[in-house]
Order: C-alpha cells, then structure tokens, then sequence
C-alpha cells in the first residue's frame, strides 16, 4: 500500500475528560494493568466499541423478531444451508 494511503487511513481524534470516582479510577487502572492495555483510553475505547456492537445486536434481534415468518429452522434447514455455502445446489 502506498505511504500516501496509510496516511488517509488514519482517523482523527478528540479529547474528551472524565472524572470517575475514586473506586472506579482504581478499576479502571487494574484492568490497563491486567488485561495488556496500554492506557486508560485504550480501555474505555475498547468499552465504548462493545456497547456500539451491543446496541447493533440488539437493533438485528429486534427486527428480526418483528420480521415475517419465514420457512422453519430445523436440522434440514441448516443441511441445505451448508450444502449451498459449498455450492451444492441439488441437494
């Protein structure tokens, strides 16, 4: 990849502080210190990006259970769903 492409891809970020009780300062910095993030901005980052994926879960399963019915789930459903990912079509 050119260097001039690299550069594009790099995203610009804001600052934003927090404050955070005492107790939740101290867990923070336990789990940078015990799970290899670098900074306490690596950490709520990584927070931040699991509560967006959460929250697009949730969006799927709630329009999925709005959705029409559609053929039933069962053991031949998922047979014919392998068989067509490997390009088995008649069977």
């Amino acid at each position: 990849m050119p260097i001039f492409a690299i550069a594009v891809m790099v995203s610009r970020m804001g600052t934003m502080n927090i404050s955070l009780p005492d107790h939740l300062k101290s867990f923070v910095d336990e789990q940078v210190a015990g799970r290899g993030y670098g900074t306490s901005s690596e950490y709520i980052r990584e927070l931040i990006r699991r509560d967006q994926d959460r929250l697009v879960l949730r969006r799927l399963l709630l329009d999925g259970a709005s959705s029409a019915r559609s053929e039933s789930v069962d053991g031949h459903y998922f047979s014919s769903l392998r068989d067509r990912a490997r390009g088995r079509h008649g069977k």
